[in-house]
């Protein structure tokens, strides 16, 4: 999927703000902000970060779960589900 990045002078972001965050709330893509022709930084939504962030962590917990796997760390597939009953025994109670 080819992403297209939109970039923004400093100079345009200090003169119109408010349409750079506009831009960032509708577009859910990042700006790149540009300062003497070089990428200086870049702007995203709220709701893109947290997404981003949310997605980071989740593979985060699967990278440490396939590392667990290989160490043969953790418990089988087995006991999860026998724990898991045992716990759906215990709220039936």
């Amino acid at each position: 999927m080819d992403r297209i990045t939109k970039f923004v002078p400093i100079t345009d972001l200090r003169q119109d703000a408010a349409a750079v965050l506009r831009a960032l709330r509708s577009g859910h893509e990042p700006i790149v902000i540009m300062q003497r022709s070089r990428a200086a930084a870049v702007m995203l939504s709220v709701d893109t970060y947290e997404r981003m962030t949310y997605e980071r962590e989740v593979l985060g917990v699967l990278a440490k779960g396939e590392a667990d796997v290989r160490a043969a760390k953790g418990i089988s597939v087995e006991r999860v589900l026998e724990e898991l009953e045992d716990l759906i025994g215990e709220d039936s109670a």
